[in-house]
Formats: structure tokens, C-alpha cells, sequence
């Protein structure tokens, strides 16, 4: 008798989520970037927040399937057409994403 038991389907939907701090940096304000954000993470199911930071960058926090949440670090590194990205960090995170995606106030 084996203790090992099948692979099945909803077991594969239980993986856990991933949840990521991005940091874009760029010509990232004033160019629809954070409404951009939203449309993208919300298309691909993600949960989370963005927000403009004073120092100029737009800040992240995306949480959802590995795939998806990578997915959306992809997106990030384009960003909209009026954008210029020029750097990118991602930071594993441990912070609440919430229920939705949603904006945040500039901090």
C-alpha cells in the first residue's frame, strides 16, 4: 500500500500564489503607466496595488499564479507606449495584495 497519492487537477489550482514588489523606473509618470497597470493585472487576474512614488518611479505589488504574475514583470519592462522604461526591480513580498487591484495614493 502506497502512501503516495495521484496528481490530480485541484491540485495543480492550488498552487500557491506569488506575490512581487516592482519598482519601475523611467519616464513612468504622467504617461498613463498606473491606469495601464491596472488594465493588465486585472486582465490576467492579478491582485494587488500601484501607486506613483515622488522620487519619479511607479510602485507594484502584484500577487497571483507564478506564470501570471511573470506575465505581468514582462509587461512592466514595456509598459505603454508613451513610456520609457529604464530599470526594473522585483523584490519577493510577503504584503497583503487584497481582494482586486486597485491604485494607490502617491507616497
Amino acid at each position: 500500500m502506497s502512501s503516495i497519492t495521484p496528481s490530480t487537477d485541484a491540485d495543480a489550482s492550488a498552487t500557491p500564489a506569488k506575490t512581487v514588489m516592482v519598482v519601475i523606473k523611467g519616464r513612468v509618470q504622467g504617461v498613463f503607466y498606473r491606469n495601464w497597470t491596472i488594465d493588465n493585472a486585472t486582465e490576467l487576474g492579478l491582485k494587488g496595488w500601484v501607486r506613483n512614488r515622488r522620487n519619479g518611479s511607479v510602485e507594484a505589488l502584484f500577487s497571483g499564479s507564478p506564470e501570471k504574475v511573470q506575465e505581468m514583470e514582462q509587461r512592466c519592462r514595456r509598459g505603454p507606449p508613451d513610456a520609457m522604461v529604464t530599470g526594473l526591480e522585483v523584490f519577493p513580498s510577503t504584503d497583503d495584495p487584497g481582494t482586486k487591484f486597485e491604485r494607490k495614493p502617491t507616497v
